[in-house]
C-alpha cells in the first residue's frame, strides 16, 4: 500500500538528493568497509566483519525506504489550493484555548517536519487534528499529555 505524500518542488528535490547521497556516497564506503573487514581473515570471528555487513543492512534498509517516499511524492502548486481551510502546505496561527498560547505551524510532509522551524507533519496528532478547519474553527487534539483544545486564527500558503 503507498503513501501519497506532497511536497514542495524545492522540499522534493532535498529528497531526492539525501537518497542520491546515500547510494552514491554512503553505499560504496559500506562497501569498502566489507571489504576491508573481509580481508582481515577469518570471518567466523571477525566482529569488524559483521558490523560492516549490519551497517550495509541498515543503510539498505534506509535508501529502499527514501526511494518508496520518493515514488509516491507529488508536487503540489500551492498557488492552486483553497486558502478557506487548512490543507497541506498551509500556515496556521492557532491559539491553545487553555493557556492562550498563540503559536504558527506550516503542515508539511513527514520528511520535511522541522518542529524548530516552525513545520510539523500533516501525520502528527497536531497536523491531522487541524486538516480541513476553517478560520474561526476549534478543534480538540489528543496528545501524549491529554487532550488540546485549538482555535484557527489565521491561515496563510
Amino acid at each position: 500500500m503507498s503513501n501519497v505524500s506532497y511536497y514542495t518542488e524545492k522540499g522534493l528535490k532535498k529528497l531526492k538528493k539525501k537518497l542520491d547521497h546515500l547510494k552514491d556516497v554512503q553505499r560504496p564506503l559500506a562497501s569498502q568497509a566489507i571489504a576491508e573487514a573481509r580481508d582481515k581473515g577469518d570471518l567466523s570471528e571477525n566482529a569488524e566483519y559483521d558490523a560492516a555487513k549490519e551497517t550495509q543492512a541498515l543503510l539498505e534498509l534506509e535508501i529502499s525506504k527514501f526511494e518508496e517516499t520518493v515514488a509516491n511524492a507529488r508536487i503540489i502548486d500551492e498557488s492552486k489550493l483553497d486558502n478557506s481551510k487548512v490543507l497541506v502546505l498551509s500556515t496556521v496561527k492557532i491559539k491553545n484555548t487553555s493557556n492562550n498560547a498563540v503559536l504558527s505551524y506550516k503542515l508539511v510532509a513527514q520528511s520535511e517536519a522541522d518542529l524548530a522551524k516552525g513545520k510539523i507533519s500533516v501525520d502528527s496528532p497536531i497536523g491531522k487534528g487541524l486538516l480541513g478547519k476553517k478560520v474561526g474553527d476549534t478543534t480538540e487534539i489528543s496528545v501524549p499529555n491529554g487532550t488540546v483544545k485549538f482555535e484557527i486564527l489565521e491561515i496563510n500558503r
